[in-house]
């Protein structure tokens, strides 16, 4: 049975593709200092500005980022909203993963009784 995503599914499909490349994910730690042009977020890169261009459109796809334009100068700009949505589905697996622990504390205080 294959699953169709819904639109939220999809959504975070999108976030997760773009965070899983580690240039993006830099891109946005640069962008938490704030709004910066694609010249500025090469600089750090060994990459030409189109390359970087080409992370920034699969950010803007993923809604992680919006861009402007200021005079000659087109900004990109941090949308946080995007990484609330798949945090907080990650934090649903926080208690699957707090059981899982309670219960091999309960296995290895058995194994300790025993011994």
């Amino acid at each position: 049975m294959v699953l169709k995503p819904s639109g939220y599914e999809k959504d975070l499909t999108g976030v997760f593709a773009a965070l899983a490349d580690p240039t993006r994910r830099a891109i946005l730690t640069e962008l938490r200092r704030g709004d910066a042009t694609v010249a500025e977020l090469a600089a750090p890169f060994s990459m030409s500005q189109p390359a970087v261009s080409k992370h920034l459109k699969v950010l803007e796809q993923a809604g992680l980022i919006s861009r402007t334009q200021r005079a000659t100068a087109r900004l990109s700009h941090l949308e946080a909203e995007p990484l609330r949505a798949a945090v907080g589905w990650l934090l649903d697996y926080r208690s699957y993963w707090a059981e899982s622990f309670d219960r091999l504390d309960d296995v290895l205080e058995e194994l300790q009784r025993d011994d």
